[in-house]
């Protein structure tokens, strides 16, 4: 338990005391931006003054007598009802020992028994991933990070629309370059694809089999399978280069096998009704502007019927709540696919859809336009080969992902302050080489030396860490993490610069700065780790 933590039990307590229960989470416990005030602050009194019948202020005092002063140096009331904290030095100094006891599980939560499925990515095997999914790609595996970080049971899962007209059109291509690689003529279809991976598949299918593929009844599914499996093997590689990895594949094929959309449709019969020769569902009697079209006059499904019979074939898994991470174009989707699980009988809040808002590429003041079906596209693996991982991941997780981002590609290659993602791994690298100069003095993980300003502020951040992580995992919003990053690496700049580490002549506090080093490594590291960046230990 953190000193947030704490404070929010003993407030809770003395809440109870005066005959009011609260629960710890409706309890805001904040840091102080100004140490004059303290170091933590509470709205609480004016939260729930309503329930003493006095003014926030007077509730503030009655909380305050009230109150188990351990750990609390003195506590202020301040404006109009806010309760300041003033904790005593050896609180704060005690999470250096915790921090470099739990090392990397430090920040880590008990396991909560919930289990959560997160979809992301889901790019079709058409082709390799372009640079307009390595946003999702990124965010989707930051919240996965955060999750299990937080105790949640996490299962990262790809779904392969391997049941549509593009895998159609990849395979006509595929077939067009393979007979040209054979000598002959191959036209390329009008919606197929150009890219150069095409080409490579073509060739390679040609040197493993020769002309067999010619003679094929059906070499139109050969030409399916084999395209597919080989363009989601290269996608896989470069996610696998952009440290995103997948526990589950799912296939829309194999979704709809066994009737699975009949019987889909026979379940939620009572929920539909025939206009125009089309089937409608009635989502608007839950959260749904209007009904929507699952079965067309023609008789052809529309995309939602089979979304609809994979999120009942998601939740039918045992998970707590799903998440997907799709394009904001997906805006509509959201309420359309709550109803239908509430058709179910699942909770609202089954369904959490974080929605990605487009990415434009910049360099040299230029934008980057390319057309993945035309072969002329700028690719994930492009980018990282020419920023690199670190600085693709750390951009995109540093903004909400709800907001549109420019990614200047000219600043992610930047060595300066600038740069974020350079401004944290360089403070971790310094943070490694005080302590590769001290390597010989004794440590001192109790802390008890530390009372400068810069040294109080860095611990007061590293004390947070834990919430931060929490806040983040309830949110599903990675750039908190990249806030925390931003304002440790700054303090520990301004602790370096402020304070002598290396003393030779006063052990002691050098031995108790060389353990908040320690700390403040180990916290920058796992912080960074939660959004797939490294922690380099030389620059």
């Amino acid at each position: 338990m953190d000193i947030v933590d704490i404070l929010k039990l003993k407030i809770a307590n003395s809440l109870a005391k005066l005959g009011y229960e609260v629960a710890l989470s409706d309890i805001i416990i904040e840091k102080s931006k100004d140490e004059t005030h303290g170091d933590y602050a509470s709205n609480v009194a004016m939260k729930f003054a309503r329930h003493f019948a006095k003014s926030p202020r007077d509730v503030a005092f009655l909380i305050i007598a009230n109150i188990d002063m351990s750990d609390i140096d003195k506590i202020e009331v301040a404006g109009p009802g806010f309760i300041n904290f003033f904790m005593k030095h050896d609180s704060l100094q005690a999470i250096v020992k915790k921090i470099i006891d739990l090392d990397d599980n430090y920040g880590r939560s008990p396991r909560k028994n919930l289990k959560v499925n997160v979809e992301f990515v889901s790019a079709n095997p058409t082709g390799l991933l372009h640079i307009g999914t390595a946003r999702g790609a990124a965010i989707g595996d930051s919240i996965c990070r955060i999750l299990d970080f937080a105790g949640y049971d996490v299962t990262r899962e790809y779904y392969i629309n391997d049941a549509g007209n593009q895998i159609t059109n990849l395979a006509l291509s595929i077939q067009a370059r393979y007979r040209q690689a054979l000598g002959l003529e191959g036209v390329i279809p009008e919606d197929g694809y150009e890219g150069q991976d095409i080409i490579d598949i073509a060739k390679q299918i040609k040197d493993e089999i020769g002309d067999r593929a010619l003679y094929m009844e059906n070499a139109i599914e050969f030409f399916k399978e084999k395209g597919m499996k080989l363009e989601l093997d290269r996608i896989v590689d470069d996610l696998t280069t952009f440290r995103v990895r997948f526990d589950v594949f799912s296939s829309e094929k194999a979704i709809r096998a066994n009737d699975a959309i009949e019987k889909e449709i026979a379940y939620l019969k009572e929920y539909t009704y025939v206009q125009d020769g089309a089937v409608f569902l009635k989502t608007s009697a839950f959260l749904d502007d209007k009904d929507r079209v699952i079965v067309k006059s023609n008789g052809e499904y529309t995309y939602f019927m089979p979304d609809i019979c994979y999120h009942v074939n998601k939740m039918a898994r045992g998970y707590d709540f799903i998440i997907d991470v799709l394009g904001a174009d997906h805006h509509g989707y959201i309420n359309r696919m709550k109803s239908a699980l509430m058709m179910h009988g699942y909770k609202e809040d089954a369904l959490h859809v974080e929605l990605i808002q487009m990415v434009r590429f910049l360099k040299d003041g230029q934008e980057f336009k390319a057309s993945k079906r035309k072969g002329d596209a700028i690719t994930l693996k492009d980018i990282c080969e020419e920023v690199g991982v670190d600085a693709m991941r750390y951009f995109f997780a540093m903004r909400a992902a709800s907001t549109h981002l420019d990614f200047d590609m000219n600043l992610a290659i930047e060595q300066s302050s600038n740069n974020p993602v350079f401004y944290a791994q360089y403070a971790h690298a310094r943070l490694c080489s005080i302590l590769e100069q001290g390597k010989d003095i004794a440590v001192d993980e109790t802390g008890r030396m530390l009372a400068e300003s810069s040294e109080i502020n860095l611990l007061k951040h590293l004390v947070s860490f834990t919430n931060v992580v929490s806040d983040a995992a309830k949110e599903k919003a990675p750039y908190k993490i990249t806030n925390y990053i931003r304002a440790l690496a700054e303090l520990v700049h301004v602790f370096y610069n402020e304070c002598r580490v290396i003393d030779r002549e006063n052990p002691q506090l050098c031995g108790s700065r060389l353990a908040l080093v320690m700390a403040s490594k180990i916290v920058l590291k796992n912080s960074l780790a939660l959004i797939g960046v490294s922690a380099p230990t030389h620059m």
